[in-house]
């Protein structure tokens, strides 16, 4: 149900405060909001849901970490609030629903130029390479819904693709460049990450060092 998908627009104001709170990491200075790059290893990752980019589930992103009952925000009285990763919606993309295997997160948008859409081409390749063994997912921020589903058929993308209409993914994780990737340990915790373009190469030479910074893990 849409209701039980999108955040409740009474609480979009609490919400914005959320995620300044999770993006800023205090320096001594006052604090300021750092990407992704700039975050420390193992930074457990927020949840949120999104829709499907070439589905037909219209909607914002859900970036609620709780629900009224046990978050430290009160709830408007009578409001719902469901957690990102609770939403059972058909055409709809859960984070956590990869944190199995180890996850590669490109962050994009088609605006402003630059090599954007073909750097989600290295990662749709990527994706088919490493396939069974590492999750990906790419996300595109505050592009139109046509604009995104006119790429995926295209572009013959078969990797995941979401639809961050309002950008509030892309805020919550202090996304402002195009591309931004996140290499994600199993259990949705920040293994490293890029800002910039890559190559096919480069992308495959960061996706082996998330597997054996993985390996390494498991081993203890």
């Amino acid at each position: 149900m849409r209701d039980r998908y999108s955040l409740i627009v009474g609480l979009l104001f609490l919400a914005v405060i959320v995620v300044a709170t999770v993006n800023t990491i205090d320096g001594g200075g006052g604090g300021e909001t750092l990407g992704l790059d700039q975050l420390p290893p193992r930074w457990p990752l927020p949840e949120f849901a999104v829709p499907e980019g070439g589905g037909k589930l219209e909607g914002d992103a859900n970036i609620a970490q709780d629900d009224c009952e046990t978050s430290a925000i009160p709830c408007p009285e009578g409001a719902e609030r469901t957690p990102a990763c609770q939403v059972e919606v058909a055409e709809s993309i859960r984070v956590c629903d990869f944190f199995e295997r180890p996850l590669v997160i490109s962050f994009w948008f088609s605006r402003g130029g630059g090599d954007c859409v073909e750097q989600q081409d290295l990662v749709d390749d990527a994706f088919r390479r490493y396939r069974g063994r590492v999750g990906f997912l790419s996300l595109d921020i505050r592009d139109d819904r046509d604009t995104v589903r006119d790429l995926i058929r295209e572009r013959d993308w078969e990797m995941p693709v979401g639809w961050d209409h309002d950008g509030a993914v892309g805020s919550l994780y202090g996304v402002g460049l195009c591309p931004t990737f996140a290499y994600v340990f199993p259990g949705g915790t920040l293994q490293s990450a890029s800002i910039g373009e890559l190559t096919l190469a480069q992308l495959s030479d960061r996706v082996d060092r998330l597997l054996e910074a993985t390996a390494r893990a498991e081993r203890g």
